[in-house]
């Protein structure tokens, strides 16, 4: 493992899914972590061959809205299943994919504008609306909000599919407001709802009746004056796509939707608890930049507060099965059947608890730490490591190394040997406290001499299980 400065290694751990050789490797080739980050902010620049390989094991995906529905009443394949086909391709390339800071920013905008894997009608669109996330995911929050509200996924999912002049649904427009753009606090009243609700009338989805279809329908869009925080639209024309897109356009630049989106970065990126100071300074290079997201995570990058916080987050569930899985060199390969790795992995991330998409509310996974860290979140993710050392399910079709392989020259005193494997799991030199505690449960001293007879497999295991389960892989 190329070993990397702490200053490196901080910003790899908050824009990856967890340091591997490869990523390493990477970020040395750039010149550092900021250069490398750089180069990951336009991610066509960056050759991606695993991932690519990962986008053709799926065939289910590659189907057209229309395609999913008609499979689903043919009874060829259910919707739910093309859902574990989008959940165990999204895992496996934040496993995988070169392009690992899209793979964070596709999550982060995921959980922001969110529409849940189980809802049953929204499924047949959920590929296509992941597939709209990636293509905004670095661009600008402006485009992404446009594309996303008008969505149909997003449509069906709460609900502005079915919501008419005549019967006007409340659930997007408030929720627009409320968790997509400005948020609590930015003053908007239950008037400002109803009128983004009527605003948003027109866009339709229709599912089992009377065909699947998704257009915009005039004769049920709500016209009228539009007043909302500040914004006002005399909306006349019965096509209300140019409306909405102003009206849109206008939340994205907001100086409350500025703070809201600046705060979820600071929340993600660098503290549970983030400055006024840091989101100042990021909300005011979001609207410097016209809602770009490239040098929006950039200014929060280059805040002081970004470097003062290495190793004060807690790694969220799924952060911590997709890290330990990079960790441990697992080179995933196309499944053939229900045991390979990269389809029962699903049931491994599943029993960690936040499989990706799957909050059933509007609002997406809670973000800090304190939402996941439980004496049952600390037992399973020690369960789930040493399986995952060990390499006891799921195994078919992926490599590892063996226990050997990760060992010292020996003879070699059992303190070098548990350096050495803790730089190539963890990144770095094991703390103190980390070296005595691993000591401590193979029953041996720091300084005593060992070779292979002294480390079979299942001590090497226990070693890498000890490591996993440290604080220092347990945040990023």
């Amino acid at each position: 493992m190329p070993q990397l400065s702490a200053a490196d290694l901080h910003l790899v751990r908050r824009f990856s899914g967890g340091l591997s050789r490869g990523l390493a490797t990477d970020v040395r080739r750039a010149g550092g972590g900021r250069a490398w980050l750089v180069g990951q902010l336009s991610p066509a620049s960056v050759a991606d061959a695993p991932g690519d390989d990962i986008d053709t094991w799926f065939p289910s995906l590659s189907h057209a809205p229309k395609q999913i529905f008609e499979r689903q009443r043919s009874d060829v394949q259910g919707s739910w299943e093309v859902m574990w086909d989008l959940s165990r391709w999204t895992v496996a390339r934040r496993i995988q994919s070169r392009r690992q800071v899209r793979e964070v920013m596709v999550d982060f905008w995921s959980n922001l504008l969110h529409v849940p894997l189980g809802d049953d009608v929204a499924a047949f669109w959920r590929v296509d609306y992941d597939r709209v996330l990636r293509e905004h995911a670095l661009g600008s929050f402006e485009d992404l909000l446009r594309a996303a509200i008008t969505h149909p996924a997003m449509g069906l999912s709460l609900d502005n599919a079915v919501s008419t002049k005549d019967n006007p649904n409340e659930n997007l427009g408030r929720e627009l407001l409320e968790l997509h753009t400005v948020g609590h606090g930015s003053g908007y009243t239950e008037a400002d709802v109803k009128a983004s609700s009527r605003m948003l009338t027109g866009y339709r989805a229709d599912v089992w009746w009377p065909e699947f279809r998704s257009f915009y329908d005039p004769s049920v869009h709500a016209t009228g004056r539009i007043d909302v925080l500040g914004f006002s639209h005399p909306n006349t024309d019965a096509d209300g796509r140019a409306a909405t897109d102003a009206y849109l356009r206008y939340l994205a630049r907001h100086p409350a939707t500025a703070k809201r989106i600046a705060r979820r970065l600071a929340v993600r990126f660098v503290s549970d608890r983030p400055s006024a100071a840091l989101v100042d300074a990021v909300a005011a290079a979001y609207l410097k930049n016209g809602t770009a997201v490239r040098p929006t995570l950039l200014a929060l990058v280059d805040h002081p507060d970004f470097a003062a916080s290495a190793g004060t987050k807690v790694r969220l569930p799924t952060e911590d099965y997709v890290a330990t899985v990079r960790a441990m060199r697992v080179v995933l390969q196309r499944p053939v059947d229900d045991e390979s790795f990269v389809n029962a992995m699903y049931w491994q991330y599943v029993g960690f608890g936040q499989a990706p998409y799957e909050w059933p509310a509007p609002d997406g996974y809670p973000e800090v730490g304190e939402a996941w860290t439980s004496a049952g979140r600390l037992l399973g993710g020690m369960r789930h490591h040493v399986n995952l050392a060990a390499g006891w399910w799921p195994a078919s079709q992926a490599q590892r190394p063996s226990a050997a392989a990760w060992l010292p020259p020996l003879p070699a005193t059992l303190g070098a040997v548990i350096d050495h494997v803790g730089r190539q799991v963890l990144g770095q030199r094991p703390t103190a406290s980390m070296r005595k505690a691993i000591a401590t449960l193979l029953g041996m001293s720091l300084t005593r001499q060992v070779g292979r007879g002294d480390l079979w497999d299942m001590r090497v295991y226990a070693i890498i299980a000890s490591l996993l389960d440290s604080p220092t892989h347990l945040h990023r």
